[in-house]
């Protein structure tokens, strides 16, 4: 069949597809696709041609790139001006179709690219909360939420059950990208063919019915979630929805349809010999009535103290005024939920940090929105590699300066006598970086 596969996966599937079991083993065979997703947030940006080969349907600004692509390893990458991420992955949040205004949470968030695809699409109005249980991946989730330049984003870290008891009916959408068998990685990741096996996969029916219990008690009526996997297991795909709704009357599945996607029971699977993408499953499940989102404000765990306020006027030129601080570091959030007893990783936008008297612009600020007051400083390629790795570079610049390579926000510098030192965080530097 062209790539070695767990026996019993084998058998399941020709029971499975019967007549398309042969296209779909020969689709494995063949090299996986890769995906490129533009960021709206970021003007006047264009993604090299020689990377952009084919566009994505059901996904407004999305390419299929090549595999030798080095897109990921580019200035613009780490400026946020794209998310690499395979095409049949961009379907869930497509169908959640998160607009602008809207309380959207992202249950099982990391590393983040369903997060980034609703909340760019939110334009920073509204409040997406991108949630990950596991606090190394939601370190990870908390990266490309700043990389990207959601301001409108908290980032937490915490047990579904536990938001499900603080927000009931607080969201107009959840996502539930659940933990699955992994079934659709195994012509990008082999080595999740290795760890496959059938006690496994049903071992994630269990996990991912208590997550969808708990998701089920945070969208309001009227709201919706979207499940997702990325398996072709019918135990945790049809079955599961099958499921959630028998155990759930309050919920009804509803018709979507984009661009070459067809979910008219509900339902769709991304077959790669089918769809351009790897193994994708995605249901629409809609709460029956109509209602507000009841999300409790929480902003007073977040006001600034009485020595903050104080210093305001002194923050660098350009930064709009906070509403609220996150430890010494003042942010912009316009939509801050209650958020006493849950690990925060990231609140709105972090604009800049009080270290003693004086304010240091946060990196964060330099990737958010392009306000007019700040100054910047346009590098060429060669030096915008310089900054990247960290390198202090010439330049008339005085004071604060945001660094910008074709259009597009790199990190802060700070000018004095010709010279520009450098202020890109240490643990994201990198000198093997291309143009």
């Amino acid at each position: 069949m062209g790539m070695e596969l767990p026996e019993a996966f084998e058998k399941r599937i020709i029971a499975q597809l019967e007549d398309g079991a042969a296209a779909f083993f020969a689709a494995l065979a063949e090299p996986p696709v890769r995906g490129l997703r533009m960021n709206p947030l970021r003007k006047g940006w264009e993604i090299p041609f020689r990377d952009a080969e084919k566009r994505i349907a059901w996904c407004e600004g999305a390419w299929e790139i090549p595999m030798e692509s080095a897109a990921g390893t580019t200035a613009a990458h780490e400026a946020g001006a794209f998310y690499l991420q395979e095409p049949g992955a961009m379907i869930p949040a497509a169908v959640m179709d998160a607009q602008p205004g809207e309380r959207i949470l992202d249950l099982c968030a990391a590393p983040g690219g369903k997060s980034t695809q609703m909340g760019t699409a939110m334009r920073g109005e509204g409040l997406i909360v991108c949630n990950e249980p596991v606090p190394k991946r939601a370190v990870i989730l908390s990266r490309n939420i700043e990389r990207m330049g959601i301001e409108n984003a908290a980032v937490t870290c915490a047990w579904p059950q536990q938001l499900a008891q603080k927000w009931p009916e607080g969201f107009d959408g959840v996502m539930v990208d659940a933990p699955c068998s992994g079934e659709g990685m195994f012509r990008r990741a082999p080595e999740t063919r290795e760890e496959w096996s059938e006690e496994k996969a049903l071992g994630c029916v269990q996990r991912q019915r208590e997550i969808l219990d708990s998701a089920a008690r945070l969208v309001r009526p009227g709201g919706r979630m979207v499940y997702a996997t990325c398996t072709f297991h019918p135990a945790e795909n049809e079955e599961q929805v099958a499921w959630f709704l028998r155990t759930h009357p309050a919920f009804e599945a509803e018709a979507f349809s984009l661009p070459g996607v067809d979910g008219k029971n509900g339902m769709f699977t991304c077959w790669p010999h089918l769809t351009r993408g790897e193994g994708q499953f995605v249901s629409l499940l809609r709460k029956r009535g109509s209602g507000a989102a009841g999300l409790p404000a929480g902003e007073g765990l977040f006001r600034m103290d009485g020595e903050m306020r104080k210093m305001l006027p002194r923050l660098p030129e350009g930064l709009p005024l906070p509403n609220a601080c996150f430890g010494r570091t003042a942010v912009r959030l316009g939509d801050i939920p209650d958020l006493d007893g849950i690990r925060v990783l990231r609140l709105g936008l972090h604009l800049a940090e009080l270290r003693g008297k004086n304010w240091v612009p946060d990196h964060a600020a330099a990737l958010g929105p392009d306000w007019p007051g700040i100054r910047r400083t346009d590098v060429s390629g060669p030096e915008a590699l310089r900054y990247l790795a960290g390198e202090t570079l010439e330049g008339d610049a005085k004071g604060w300066t945001v660094m910008t390579y074709q259009g597009l926000s790199l990190g802060w510098g700070k000018g004095s006598d010709g010279m520009i030192r450098n202020h890109y965080p240490k643990g994201l530097r990198n000198g093997r970086l291309t143009e």
